[in-house]
């Protein structure tokens, strides 16, 4: 059954993955410095999978069905490595692991999901003002 407004649909899909996809990023950013006894695994960054929606078939012709979130993929559980001899987390040898996490990274994911989560936001109120004006010019 085709919606009435599948762009609102299509919009709302990538808003969702959007959001999930920064609070992936802000978790990790969070996370940066966590450290771990060293006989247990690093914290392991997420980063979010997304895939396309293949329409329905009875959308109109290029109208797609959005975007999905897929899974969530981990980092390396081994982490980075130091030598803090100081830490009460560190093995025998004075080594402890942190996070394979990069600031700059997660900063540039980040932005762009915020871009992308605005696009989607624009789309859904320009949208909502053409079916406004569509309504308008409407006979009565």
């Amino acid at each position: 059954m085709m919606s009435l407004f599948p762009v609102f649909q299509t919009a709302a899909s990538g808003l969702y993955a959007n959001r999930v996809w920064m609070d992936s990023v802000s978790d990790n950013i969070a996370n940066m410095n966590t450290i771990r006894p060293y006989d247990q695994p690093a914290y392991q960054a997420s980063y979010v999978v997304a895939q396309s929606v293949p329409s329905d078939g009875n959308d109109p012709p290029g109208v797609g069905g959005g975007v999905e979130v897929a899974g969530i993929d981990r980092g390396d559980p081994a982490g980075r490595q130091r030598y803090e001899p100081g830490n009460p987390n560190a093995n025998k040898d004075g080594v402890v692991r942190y996070p394979d996490i990069d600031l700059g990274d997660q900063m540039v994911m980040l932005i762009q999901a915020q871009r992308s989560y605005q696009m989607n936001l624009q789309v859904i109120d320009r949208a909502r003002e053409s079916y406004q004006q569509a309504l308008q010019i409407a006979p009565h």
